[in-house]
């Protein structure tokens, strides 16, 4: 019989996407709480500096992947832009699919007070958010949402993660705005 962390971390390094851990746990044939204690142990293993690999969480999957600190180096061999870069307008856009999701184009462009095909295409081209479905309404609008890769990209394991935004905090942002729309005036 194969050490089940060893099984473990041969399931993650053949599979390369992320894998719900109850598939995991269920092939292997271990209770929640075993597969959560070897994973615990896994991760933590994976953690010292001298590896290059690690085991991330994105909500109730994990995948092996390569540590950030080895990206330079494995770009060099690879050939491959380090990493697609967001604009300003991009990343607005993706904070409000994150935080309004499922969302509309319009509801997006609403909050933006601007066409947003070209960012919203490019944030599907780049994989961090895709289409969910569609609203059950007139046109039946398409619905977003974020995707694993923005998990992975912004080091979070789920949405929860991300920090929270109160009313006080959008009334701050609002004042900001203000102020700056009155700047070129």
């Amino acid at each position: 019989m194969t050490d089940k962390k060893a099984a473990i971390e041969g399931i993650l390094f053949t599979m390369g996407d992320a894998v719900e851990g109850e598939r995991i746990a269920a092939a292997l044939e271990l209770t929640e709480d075993e597969f959560s204690a070897l994973m615990d142990e896994l991760i933590r293993e994976y953690e010292d500096p001298a590896r290059g690999m690690m085991i991330m969480r994105v909500g109730t999957k994990y995948q092996m992947c390569t540590k950030p600190e080895c990206y330079e180096d494995l770009i060099k061999l690879c050939h491959v832009p380090k990493k697609h870069s967001l604009t300003d307008v991009m990343l607005e856009t993706l904070a409000i699919v994150a935080y309004k999701q499922p969302v509309t184009r319009a509801d997006i462009e609403a909050i933006r007070g601007v066409n947003s095909d070209f960012t919203i295409n490019k944030l599907l081209e780049y994989h961090l958010i895709c289409e969910l479905g569609r609203l059950e309404a007139p046109g039946r609008p398409i619905l977003f949402g974020t995707t694993d890769d923005f998990l992975r990209s912004f080091g979070v394991s789920s949405i929860d993660e991300l920090p929270y935004i109160g009313p006080e905090m959008v009334e701050e942002f609002k004042q900001e705005a203000e102020e700056e729309a009155t700047i070129g005036v």
